[in-house]
């Protein structure tokens, strides 16, 4: 497993919501140290819809000296709209690439759900309601095929002209995306689930049998009894409100030991198949803290392996506002056998 990464959020904007309402430079530059130096990743992954973010936080995780997987991932933009971003965005890429920094462009994530177009519905919410309905989703399917194979075809030259290193895209399994237009092949889909259990380990072995490098730039759970079982869907446990997360739907109980086992088994996993590169999901999800109150501790759905605090200051890191979870020390455990 030569790449051993981790993804950092820098905003993923919905409805003019942000998932990372305090952009702090110094506090990223440390967070990057920390995900070097105690995590023991030697790349990260950034995302997020803001460009300006996406490239102030890439230079500092190539400051830092992580490989830079520079992930737009954007909401709600049309298909001309995301084209424009990403021929942007790898113009910036190759910027930070060109003064040294070893980097790999992603030409966006989960676009079919992501942006207008591609499948029918106004709203990110709409579409991702689509994947509740199997029968509407098969009806879907074809059509949004073929827009995303011609939405790549005409932009993948473009990025090409603007950014010289490698590229790939951080996929969803039913997009059926042409790979031979890319360096890399990935995937956002590789959540094992109950549902999956029984072909999982096959299907990831197959996914990193195409002839070319393959990335899982998702993976992760929850911190609570049987989150594992629903891997991916921990936002829907969350009520939310105008794009905020209010309160969980129904009680949980914490259990961080769920989301350590979880992951040490995707590990093993991703090792067998010989995946090239690993990007567990998250460092942190900053819009869903930790509370005392079981029905208000919103980082039980969290994917992240630091639980963040409202009000208060970390006891391992004291100039961060969180505390690692037990998965942190495990993965970091992990990740330093495998260097």
């Amino acid at each position: 497993m030569r790449i051993r990464g981790v993804t950092y959020d820098t905003g993923f904007i919905n409805n003019g919501v942000t998932t990372k309402e305090l952009f702090d430079e110094t506090t990223i530059a440390r967070e990057m140290e920390i995900i070097k130096d105690h995590l023991h990743c030697n790349a990260v992954r950034i995302t997020g819809g803001d460009a300006d973010r996406l490239e102030k936080t890439a230079i500092l995780a190539a400051s830092a000296g992580l490989e830079v997987w520079y992930c737009p991932f954007t909401c709600d933009l049309d298909i001309q709209e995301l084209q424009n971003f990403l021929l942007d965005a790898a113009t910036r890429a190759e910027k930070i690439r060109a003064s040294g920094a070893s980097i790999v462009f992603l030409t966006g994530s989960e676009i079919s759900l992501t942006t207008k177009g591609f499948f029918s519905g106004d709203s990110f919410n709409d579409r991702v309601a689509s994947l509740k309905d199997p029968l509407q989703l098969r009806t879907k399917m074809p059509s949004m095929r073929a827009a995303i194979a011609d939405f790549f075809n005409r932009t993948i030259p473009l990025i090409r002209e603007r950014f010289h290193g490698k590229i790939s895209y951080a996929s969803l399994p039913f997009e059926s995306v042409d790979w031979s237009l890319f360096d890399i092949i990935a995937t956002d889909g590789a959540y094992k689930t109950a549902a999956n259990a029984a072909i999982y380990e096959q299907a990831m072995i197959n996914f990193a049998s195409q002839g070319k490098p393959a990335a899982i730039t998702e993976f992760g759970c929850g911190s609570y009894e049987r989150a594992a079982a629903n891997a991916g869907q921990g936002i829907w446990m969350v009520e939310w409100k105008d794009g905020r997360p209010i309160q969980l739907k129904e009680p949980l109980k914490r259990d961080e030991g769920e989301q350590v086992r979880y992951m040490l088994e995707s590990l093993e996993t991703f090792q067998k198949a010989n995946m090239d590169a690993v990007f567990l999901t998250c460092f942190a999800s900053y819009h869903l803290p930790f509370r005392e109150d079981p029905l208000l501790d919103l980082d039980m759905t969290s994917y992240g392996i630091v639980k963040v605090y409202d009000d208060r200051q970390g006891l391992r890191f004291p100039d961060m506002r969180w505390d690692p979870k037990e998965s942190f020390d495990a993965v970091a455990s992990a990740f330093k056998n495998l260097e």
